[in-house]
C-alpha cells in the first residue's frame, strides 16, 4: 500500500521516502494508508503485502504459523514456528526491507533478546551490520546466540530495556545507522498475526497477546480496524493483554489513567519492559474493543510452560505462555478465544 508517516507528538507528516521511524522532534511515527487497497484474501504471509507499507522486501518464509487447539478449545497461535522462534520475525523482515530501501548498511536496535536475535539474523543474510543494545542482566543464552550471528555486536548497558532503547537511538543518530526495533514498521509486520487469526471472516470473541513494549497489541488493534474497513472482520473481538506481575506498567496505566516507569522484576525477559513505547495505542485498543489487561506471575507462567511442553511436546518461553495463563484466569469463552504463543527462545 502507498502511505505517509505522521508524528503522534507534533503532528508533522512525511512521505514514504523519509528514512526514519522517528520524527525530527523525537516522536513516534505512524504509517497511514493512502487510498484503498485491492485485497481479496490470503493464505500466506506475503499475500498480505497489499496491506503493508510499500518497500523493498525479500519474501522470506515467515508467518503463516500453525495453530493448535487447547484442551479447553482455545486456538493457540504458535509463533514459535517462525525462523528465529518468535513473532519478532514478522516485524524484522519489514524493518530490514525498509533499511535496505533507504540505503543503510547497518541497523541499531535495543532488545531484551528475541528482537535482537531476529534482526541480527536477517541483517546477516542481507550482509548488513547489526549493533545491539541490551540490559546488562539480559538472558545469557539469548545473548550468546546473538553474538554468534554474523557481524552482530552487542553493547550491554546499565539499566533496563528503556535505557537500552535510548542508547540505540543515540548510536543510530551518530553513526547513520537505521534505528530498528519497536517502531512503526515493526508494528506493520506484527499486525499480520491478527490478519491470520481474523482473515476469511473467522469469528473470535477474544484475542490474547503478551505485552512488553505494546507493539504487538497495538498492531492487533490496527489490524482489526483495517480488516473492518475492508469489510473482512466478523464480529468485534475483545483484545486482552497480559503482562508479568513483576512488570505491569500498562495494567497500572489502565487503572490510573497515566503511564509511569517501573523497574522490571520478572524472569519473563521477553516482556520485561518498564515503559511500553506504544502504551497510548494499546490503551485505545483495549478500551475500544472492551478488552482488559491481566497479569501473570512468574510461578503461573513456569507452571504453564511445563504443562505446554507435556501437552504439545513444544518449548515455549515464559512470556510465550502468558496468554494461556490469562485465558484460564479470566475463564472466558474458550472456543472463541485465540491466544498468541509469542516465542520459544528460552
Amino acid at each position: 500500500m502507498d502511505y505517509f508517516l505522521s508524528c503522534d507528538a507534533c503532528g508533522e507528516e512525511y512521505g514514504r521516502e523519509y528514512p526514519s521511524q522517528l520524527c525530527s522532534c523525537g516522536g513516534l511515527l505512524e504509517v497511514n494508508q493512502i487510498g484503498r487497497v485491492n485485497f481479496s484474501g490470503a493464505s500466506a504471509f506475503w499475500d498480505y503485502e497489499p496491506l503493508l507499507p510499500k518497500g523493498r522486501y525479500r519474501h522470506y518464509e515467515v508467518g503463516s504459523t500453525k495453530t493448535v487447539k487447547s484442551k479447553e478449545g482455545a486456538c493457540l497461535k504458535l509463533e514459535t514456528g517462525n525462523p528465529t522462534r518468535s513473532f519478532k520475525d514478522r516485524g524484522s523482515v519489514i524493518e530490514i526491507g525498509k533499511a535496505i530501501e533507504y540505503g543503510f548498511t547497518e541497523i541499531a536496535c535495543a532488545s531484551t533478546g528475541n528482537m535482537a536475535y531476529s534482526l541480527a539474523y536477517y541483517a546477516d543474510i542481507e550482509g548488513m551490520k547489526a549493533r545491539i543494545f541490551m540490559p546488562r542482566h539480559a538472558n545469557r543464552d539469548k545473548l550468546r546466540d546473538i553474538r554468534e550471528i554474523g557481524d552482530a555486536r552487542v553493547t550491554l548497558v546499565d539499566g533496563d530495556f528503556n535505557t537500552a532503547q535510548a542508547a540505540a537511538a543515540r548510536y543510530a543518530k551518530r553513526n547513520r545507522s537505521f534505528l530498528a526495533g519497536d517502531f512503526c514498521y515493526r508494528k506493520e509486520g506484527q499486525k499480520t498475526v491478527a490478519f491470520e487469526l481474523l482473515e476469511n471472516r473467522v469469528k473470535r470473541s477474544h484475542i490474547i497477546v503478551p505485552v512488553g513494549n505494546a507493539t504487538l497489541i497495538s498492531g492487533v488493534y490496527k489490524a482489526m480496524r483495517e480488516l473492518a474497513q475492508l469489510g473482512r472482520l466478523k464480529g468485534r473481538p475483545k483484545i486482552i493483554g497480559v503482562e508479568a506481575a513483576g512488570c505491569n506498567p500498562l495494567s497500572r496505566a489502565m487503572a490510573s489513567g497515566r503511564m509511569s516507569h517501573m523497574v522490571p522484576r520478572t524472569k519473563a525477559d521477553a516482556i520485561a519492559v518498564g515503559y511500553p513505547t506504544f502504551w497510548k495505542q494499546a490503551i485505545a485498543g483495549l478500551k475500544e474493543t472492551g478488552g482488559r489487561m491481566v497479569t501473570a506471575s512468574d510461578r503461573e507462567m513456569e507452571r504453564e510452560q511445563k504443562a505446554f511442553y507435556r501437552t504439545y511436546g513444544l518449548v515455549a518461553e515464559l512470556a510465550g505462555v502468558a496468554s494461556i495463563v490469562a485465558a484460564k484466569k479470566l475463564g472466558i469463552d474458550m472456543p472463541g478465544t485465540a491466544a498468541v504463543i509469542s516465542g520459544g527462545n528460552v
